[in-house]
């Protein structure tokens, strides 16, 4: 079915599929700037949420609500993944291990980065982040009454 809105059909698979994308992206440059700077910088998380929304927006063109749950699930990954990224970078930094031994880690070494990265703040980033992620996922529907543009019709 074509949107009114755009005239393209929405496509979830495609929005999912580049929203993943953006949240990895997302992830590597908040864990690229924290390494820059040696300070791990919260409200990242909250670009990670925008990346990701609009990433979703601008490639899955739907309206309806799911493409919001996609995006707010798709940021949620994308901050555990940029706080994974830069909790291993930090301990490649003060251990002198690879960094890039890091990177295909196994499941108890991500959960001990996380638990001992994580901060109670970093649930209101991760919280913004999600809000993000959904909100700009979606492309919002017209408003009941609103005027929407046409094409001019074209006379023979």
């Amino acid at each position: 079915m074509k949107s009114i809105v755009s005239g393209q059909s929405p496509n979830l698979i495609l929005g999912t599929v580049v929203g993943l994308l953006a949240a990895l992206v997302g992830a590597g440059i908040w864990a690229a700037v924290t390494a820059l700077t040696q300070y791990q910088i919260g409200f990242m998380a909250v670009g990670v949420g925008f990346l990701v929304g609009f990433a979703v927006r601008i490639t899955g063109k739907g309206h309806e609500p799911i493409f919001g749950v996609v995006g707010a699930v798709l940021a949620l990954l994308g901050c555990v993944v940029g706080n994974y990224l830069m909790g291993a970078w930090f301990f490649a930094a003060n251990t002198g291990v690879p960094y890039s031994q890091l990177l295909l880690p196994n499941i108890s070494f991500v959960v001990e980065v996380l638990t001992a990265t994580f901060t109670p703040m970093d649930l209101l980033f991760y919280a913004i982040a999600a809000y993000c992620g959904f909100r700009y996922s979606f492309v919002p529907a017209a408003a009941p009454g609103s005027v929407q543009k046409r094409e001019p019709r074209r006379s023979a």
